[in-house]
């Protein structure tokens, strides 16, 4: 006879389902687990992957906030050059104007060659950093070390042409002094030249014969005095040389001049020298001076042509001197 199993009694399991039994619950949760730690893992790796990327975002940004503040600032040190640069410009073109003053062509030369070739080469790093849309710090330094350079060459060279200036000034009032010592000195020199010529000429003229009552006479045929000059047969120059201590003795040949009214020179007695010039004379005589007074000196002239009544000159000469000229109404 068979047993029917009671429904309310629970059933019994062998061993080996009991322990499958047990073991489903453990591996469901296993891999809950697993899944709960990758996710935990992937969400801490999508957070640390955010900070990473903002935080180089982050020092993008900083970095070029800072490389744009480091830029404005270059840029504003090139245009402070440039305007140094322009600044210096000016002071070279009165340097150009004071250079003109040197007078030492080596020292120009020397000071317009060094100042040139800094200038060039700062136009040249001028023009490189116009050319650059980035600034450069070490080449901005350079820059500004070149123009330092200039600037202090420019303060040597102003000085240099200061000092040339206030030489060339103490040289021209030198010199100035120096004239106005020579214009006295030509001054005096002249004075005492002319002294001396007047003293010459009162010499000289002093050694001249002088002549006293001189007169002009017409002569008839008798030699007696003739009223009418157009009868006259001779003309007699008569006068008077006085004592002269100062004229040397000796030998004297005294030339006379008679000229017509109508301004012909009467006769023809020769000619002699008078101041470089050989001039033709009517008669002369020659007497011994022996330094006293000679008195009824005459020269006679035989008239060859006829005469009429007008105003005559008579002129005596001797020793290169005009020693008397006078004029005689003859009727």
């Amino acid at each position: 006879m068979s047993i029917i199993p009671d429904s309310n009694t629970p059933p019994r399991f062998q061993p080996e389902e009991e322990e499958v039994r047990r073991s489903v619950p453990a591996s469901a949760a296993s891999r809950r687990m697993m899944i709960i730690i990758i996710a935990v893992c992937a969400v801490l790796a999508l957070v640390a992957g955010f900070f990473v990327f903002s935080s180089i975002r982050a020092n993008k940004a900083l970095e070029e906030a800072q490389a744009e503040k480091e830029q404005i600032l270059l840029d504003a040190a090139t245009r402070d050059l440039e305007r140094e640069s322009a600044e210096l410009d000016a002071e070279f073109a009165q340097f150009e104007n004071s250079r003109q003053f040197i007078q030492n062509d080596s020292i120009k030369r020397q000071l317009s060659e060094k100042y040139d070739a800094a200038r060039l080469q700062v136009e040249k790093l001028q023009q490189e950093l116009k050319n650059q849309k980035k600034k450069s710090a070490a080449e901005i330094a350079k820059l500004r070390n070149e123009i330092d350079t200039l600037r202090a060459l420019l303060r040597h060279y102003v000085e240099e042409i200061d000092r040339l200036n206030k030489e060339n000034m103490a040289l021209r009032s030198e010199n100035q002094e120096i004239k106005e010592q020579n214009q006295r000195l030509n001054s005096q020199v002249a004075e005492t030249s002319r002294r001396n010529e007047v003293l010459s000429e009162r010499m000289t003229l002093a050694e001249k014969l002088n002549v006293t009552g001189l007169s002009l006479t017409p002569l008839n045929k008798k030699g007696k005095r003739e009223k009418k000059v157009q009868k006259a047969t001779q003309l007699m120059i008569s006068f008077t040389i006085p004592q002269n201590n100062s004229t040397p003795v000796g030998e004297k040949t005294i030339y006379a001049r008679i000229v017509s009214p109508s301004g012909q020179m009467l006769g023809n007695g020769g000619s002699f020298s008078f101041e470089g010039s050989s001039v033709a004379c009517t008669a002369r005589r020659t007497v011994e001076y022996a330094g006293e007074e000679l008195g009824g000196v005459t020269i006679y002239w035989d008239v060859d042509t006829p005469l009429m009544a007008g105003d005559y000159t008579v002129e005596l000469f001797a020793d290169n001197y005009r020693l008397i000229s006078r004029t005689f109404a003859l009727k």
